[in-house]
């Protein structure tokens, strides 16, 4: 094949393949993102665009491993209760408003942190809309407040969300070293995102709450079961934890503390459930596309003389990445992103890579379609009859993005120049 009908190919396969991610399916079909992402993978070798050995070559399965442990481990811990433990026992102690608010978006950035952000909305959505009914308040702000904590929260740690462990194992940044560059920008941002969040609805959270008389009963007891699996569920993830601080490979950990759990009595058939398998199955086939896309197209465009990101690696990449986030998701964006922070200069490819996790996570914050995160909180909140209409969201949303992002390149600008 020569070198014009290769670039020209590979250009309509991965403008197939973003375009559909984009719009989140293809005209006539019920095809979703995890289904165009593997057909353009499949395009790629069956136009011999690659061979196949390449094309397996390209996926990244250190970072496939990361997310399927992560995965295993974290419905571990929804299976021990951890989660309506934790969060029964800390939000029911509060008993204003204003309280509520800052306790879920606290608990919702250290979960989103140390677990993964879309978890952190599963278990608490239920606890924080039953709370706020309780209380006698609007849930509205809580559920908002949550959403955008969890996606703030994620920003600290290379585990907090599924494109920072891509960043993780593409950069070979340290766990430990991630978390000291960003874990700053995360712990402001979510004073900023708290204090926006009130500020909008502070008649809501200033208003004397009307407790209602269905009160929550008090957490139950566990089994004994099911809290000897909590303790182990517990003791692993912490353990996975500090290898993660302690530099060991974030994969062989990950895969390593799913293993030790699925050493139970525990059904497997009942874990697999919970795995996101459609998420690995896109994760795979956009590591295809995105490579041919590199070898075809970048490489003859010239993408190292791109003088406006190699000079500007902070601020230019934080704001491409940030738009682009918010038209094809933030993973598929990070992808692409890959070639372009590799032609950088090897000097600033660390700070590249912060700037990338960085912005394409905050940039999640901007609309209710940003993130999945935001998706599961107003999903889960409709079925409770809450309705968080686009206007309620973006309220709270597009400032917290704009100041968090501005917070997060001048951070990364001061620490890093």
């Amino acid at each position: 094949m020569s070198e014009s009908v290769a670039f020209w190919a590979t250009a309509a396969v991965f403008t197939a393949t973003y375009a559909g991610l984009a719009v989140s399916r293809l005209p006539g079909l019920r095809t979703d993102r995890p289904g165009i992402a593997l057909a353009g993978g499949a395009a790629v070798p069956a136009f011999g665009l690659l061979t196949f050995e390449q094309a397996v070559a390209a996926i990244d399965f250190a970072t496939l491993g990361l997310l399927l442990g992560m995965m295993v481990v974290v419905a571990y811990l929804r299976r021990g209760g951890f989660f309506d433990l934790l969060a029964g026992r800390v939000l029911a102690r509060v008993g204003t408003p204003a309280g509520l608010l800052a306790v879920t978006m606290a608990l919702a950035a250290v979960l989103s942190a140390l677990l993964v952000n879309d978890v952190a909305c599963l278990a608490l959505t239920p606890l924080v809309l039953h709370l706020a009914r309780h209380m006698g308040t609007d849930p509205r702000p809580h559920l908002i407040g949550l959403a955008v904590a969890s996606n703030v929260g994620s920003v600290a740690t290379l585990t907090g969300n599924p494109q920072n462990m891509i960043i993780g194992g593409l950069s070979h940044v340290s766990y430990l070293r991630f978390a000291a560059k960003l874990a700053p920008v995360a712990l402001v941002g979510l004073a900023v995102a708290y204090a926006v969040t009130w500020l909008v609805f502070r008649t809501a959270l200033t208003a004397k709450p009307m407790p209602q008389p269905d009160a929550g009963a008090a957490p139950r007891r566990l089994p004994r079961k099911q809290r000897a699996l909590l303790v182990k569920s517990v003791a692993v993830t912490a353990a996975a934890v500090v290898g993660f601080f302690a530099g060991l490979p974030m994969a062989t950990v990950a895969l390593a503390a799913a293993g030790v759990l699925l050493l139970d009595r525990v059904t497997p058939a009942k874990v697999y459930r919970e795995v996101d398998w459609p998420l690995l199955v896109m994760f795979a086939g956009l590591f295809v596309v995105v490579h041919a896309f590199e070898v075809h197209v970048l490489h003859r465009v010239g993408v190292e003389d791109w003088s406006v990101f190699r000079n500007h690696p902070v601020g230019a990449l934080s704001g491409a990445s940030a738009v682009l986030s918010n038209v094809v998701s933030n993973v598929p964006a990070v992808l692409l992103f890959k070639p372009v922070v590799a032609a950088m200069p090897t000097g600033v490819h660390e700070v590249a890579w912060l700037a990338l996790a960085m912005s394409s996570t905050l940039a999640g914050n901007l609309t209710v379609l940003g993130s999945v995160a935001n998706l599961i909180v107003v999903e889960n909140a409709r079925k409770e009859g809450v309705t968080i209409t686009l206007a309620d969201y973006c309220r709270v949303g597009v400032p917290v993005t704009l100041l968090t992002l501005l917070i997060g390149v001048g951070w990364l600008k001061s620490v890093t120049y």
